[in-house]
């Protein structure tokens, strides 16, 4: 717990810093003098991280004095290492962000108004931003944040380890107009039986760790942890119980997902279908099973669609904010968001087409690529965010610890949950 509580406060100071801290701005000299350029991304795939320094090379071509060094960080930590690294006065000049972080970076001041940058790059196309993108990243008419990444939440399945198991794929319960989360859960409890060892289902990256991933299934349900307004905690809505009630027996009743402290990694053959975003779909290139693609289940609220966002920001008081303000206006051009599109779906409503998206995602077809992603950007609603996220999300994290065990009171422990959370979203909104 008092490590969580460092980790909220870093955030805040980190930003505080960014915000007011000494240095920053490009100097005279860095027009024609080397311009070093950082970007923290937490991506550690290799095709990715090729593509990029692809791009950073092309854009040296133009701006030989300029060189772009992508940090990788770790995943599951990655605000705090980059707070810890702004509060430590070792800022980086660019840096993806989470969506879930996006207001309290947004309203901090640390980052540089990117929309004149943008607009006056000749060619960028500045209004081809689909705006329901860019909201989360603007204020005040200005961008802070350009969204590179809108990627739907979807389901891969094992069409191999679903028949093996004698279950329906999700394809399969889509043409019977099945295709629910009821009938997901039923045909994932039918794996372990057949393949011990094996899962039927998994919400990747949940771990019973980060609990905002939950959001996928909540959707289906109509439930949110938080009221529109940010105000008021709904994880005792009736909605939320109902959907948390189905989670626990999927766990510990049917035993269709892996408990606590078990790890099922469906990329690796472990569960037969998972829940995650569909940037995914290039780690399937070399599976050795027949693979398929769905959008998220109907709940009790219907079919409900789910992204979640990642945007890029430069910080004001890093060494170079305008040398880095150009080079991600390069970096997120028409021709390089067409290349980005193959893992990250683009905000840019010239490239949310099937045909588009089909160059850059040979793994997808059309139809895939229409019924999820395109379907699940224009239809879909962003996962939730609240300022003052670190905060809450330590507090709920820790009153979820009661949920999280085998015979739980789920509405005794959700209730547990608002309690611990009220007075964050109070003073936070």
């Amino acid at each position: 717990m008092k490590r969580l509580r460092w980790m909220a406060g870093v955030l805040a100071a980190g930003l505080a810093l960014a915000a007011a801290g000494c240095g920053g701005g490009d100097k005279a000299e860095d027009a024609n003098g080397p311009v070093s350029l950082r970007m923290t991304v937490w991506t550690a795939n290799k095709d990715q991280l090729a593509l990029f320094d692809k791009i950073a090379a092309d854009y040296k071509t133009t701006h030989p004095n300029v060189t772009v060094k992508f940090d990788a960080l770790p995943f599951a930590s990655y605000t705090t290492a980059l707070t810890t690294q702004v509060a430590g006065g070792n800022s980086p000049d660019l840096a993806w962000i989470f969506e879930k972080d996006a207001p309290d970076f947004v309203s901090s001041g640390a980052l540089t108004d990117l929309t004149p940058t943008l607009k006056g790059t000749a060619g960028y196309n500045y209004d081809d931003l689909a705006p329901a993108t860019t909201k989360l990243w603007a204020a005040d008419g200005k961008l802070y944040g350009y969204p590179f990444s809108t990627s739907p939440f979807v389901m891969f399945y094992n069409a191999d380890m679903l028949t093996k198991a004698g279950a329906q794929t999700p394809d399969q319960l889509i043409a019977a107009n099945q295709w629910t989360w009821t009938a997901a859960e039923q045909a994932a409890a039918k794996v372990p039986a057949a393949e011990p060892g094996k899962f039927g289902l998994v919400i990747r990256d949940f771990d019973y760790k980060i609990w905002d991933n939950l959001a996928s299934l909540w959707a289906g349900y109509g439930a949110a942890p938080w009221s529109a307004d940010g105000k008021t905690c709904q994880f005792t809505s009736q909605s939320m119980v109902d959907a948390m009630t189905f989670l626990h027996n999927a766990v510990y009743t049917d035993k269709a997902m892996p408990p606590p402290g078990t790890a099922a990694d469906f990329f690796a053959g472990d569960s037969a279908m998972t829940v995650t975003q569909i940037s995914r779909a290039s780690t399937l290139k070399d599976a050795k099973f027949k693979w398929g693609v769905a959008p998220l289940p109907a709940g009790t609220a219907g079919a409900q669609q789910l992204f979640g966002q990642a945007g890029i920001g430069v910080f004001g008081k890093a060494k170079h904010p305008q040398a880095a303000a150009d080079f991600l206006a390069f970096f997120s051009n028409p021709d390089n968001s067409a290349k980005l599109a193959q893992y990250f779906p683009p905000p840019r409503t010239s490239l949310l087409n099937a045909t588009t998206l089909k160059a850059a995602n040979p793994l997808l077809t059309a139809e895939q690529l229409d019924s999820v992603v395109i379907n699940g950007i224009k239809n879909g609603t962003v996962k939730a965010s609240h300022s003052g996220y670190a905060k809450i999300d330590e507090a709920v994290r820790a009153a979820m610890d009661a949920y999280y065990q085998q015979g739980a009171d789920v509405p005794a422990a959700l209730a547990g949950v608002c309690k611990a959370v009220e007075p964050l979203l109070s003073a936070g909104s």
